[in-house]
């Protein structure tokens, strides 16, 4: 199944009328909200699977696909 963040990495990466560089910015707003949701998530009692490691995985490999460089790892990263 589809997630709705999923589908919208997609519809980045097809939008003809955004540059790359557009394009980068808005993945990297929709990975920025997907690590600080798997931050939460791994500071609930909930159960380990929250889903987001396959959307992080797609952001990523759509940013690659652009030629985005990989953000510098602080401290706080994932």
């Amino acid at each position: 199944m589809v997630t709705f963040r999923e589908k919208r990495v997609q519809e980045i990466v097809d939008d003809e009328s955004l540059t790359t560089e557009e394009k980068i910015a808005k993945l990297r707003e929709i990975e920025s909200e997907a690590r600080a949701l798997q931050r939460a998530a791994s500071e609930s009692p909930m159960g380990d699977d929250d889903g987001l490691q396959g959307e992080l995985r797609q952001v990523r490999m759509a940013l690659d696909k652009l030629g985005a460089k990989e953000p510098k790892k602080g401290a706080a990263s994932l």
